[in-house]
């Protein structure tokens, strides 16, 4: 099914001072300063890397860079806080010191590296826990006003695989997003984003009910961030690997814009900002 897509979603973030418009959708590029993310074709290891890595996502079209210090897959390796620190303030340095203009969000869950990221400029906070693992995410929030895309986890990342049991998937991940939602609200907060958390504490079967009823959170009120990328229910539904889900992540990320998404959080931008193009063409 096919939503139709209402004005009552909000089209904008303001990032301190600065509006972001999402009017149309836009592409965010994955950069991860880690070493063991699932796709190795996302890992910058140093400048020298990641800098080519920014520009070209630049030059293709994305509007956000996602930059990461800490991997989220099931059974990666916990880092301290003071260790993704120090990987993600020197990227972001960096970043802004060669693209002064670009919007970099700061994915994580921690607030001590939310803050530090904010203070080197970052202008968005990308906590895939949506507040649940760090009770100082909020209050940062409500004092930064910083932007914040609110991700949908159950339990923690050492066993959030084992967190499946839903008695209505869609209903439960509503109303986790509408307490929050209403929290942050209540405490002067507007820019809110919101993402179902595909492959986070859900079944490969959940991931793909999750995104053919994705329409339904749109009645939240806030842009809806799709991350499907090379995801593990791309490549073990059709029996390959990360590095082979580039065409099924195409496929998806059509029907997430399809079903609502403002924002498509990617490793390939080229790729998905032709997607947004053709679907402009369409929709727009």
């Amino acid at each position: 099914m096919t939503f139709s897509l209402t004005s009552v979603q909000k089209k904008t973030l303001n990032l301190n001072g600065r509006l972001l418009e999402l009017s149309n959708p836009v592409v965010m590029g994955v950069l991860n300063v880690t070493p063991d993310s699932f796709y190795k074709g996302s890992r910058a290891g140093d400048v020298e890397e990641l800098i080519p890595r920014a520009e070209r996502m630049l030059t293709e079209g994305a509007t956000i860079l996602d930059i990461g210090g800490h991997s989220t897959r099931p059974g990666a390796e916990q880092v301290t806080a003071s260790e993704e620190i120090q990987r993600v303030v020197p990227a972001i340095q960096n970043i802004i010191k060669s693209f002064p203009e670009a919007i970099i969000s700061i994915d994580t869950y921690r607030s001590d590296v939310a803050k530090a990221a904010l203070d080197e400029g970052a202008l968005i906070i990308n906590d895939i826990s949506g507040g649940q693992l760090d009770e100082k995410m909020f209050p940062l929030v409500i004092e930064s006003k910083a932007p914040i895309i609110l991700g949908h986890l159950k339990g923690r990342f050492e066993t959030m695989m084992t967190e499946t049991d839903y008695s209505d998937l869609i209903t439960e991940v509503m109303d986790y997003f509408n307490e929050k939602i209403n929290y942050l609200k209540s405490s002067g907060v507007n820019d809110i984003v919101i993402d179902p958390g595909f492959g986070f504490s859900k079944t490969l079967e959940q991931n793909f009910q999750l995104l053919k009823n994705m329409g339904y959170f749109i009645n939240l009120g806030m842009p809806i961030l799709a991350g499907i990328s090379r995801k593990s229910m791309i490549y073990k539904l059709l029996g390959t690997t990360p590095d082979d889900a580039l065409n099924g992540t195409t496929a998806l990320n059509t029907v997430a814009l399809m079903n609502g998404a403002s924002i498509l959080r990617v490793h390939d931008v080229k790729e998905a900002v032709e997607v947004v193009k053709l679907f402009n063409k369409i929709y727009a």
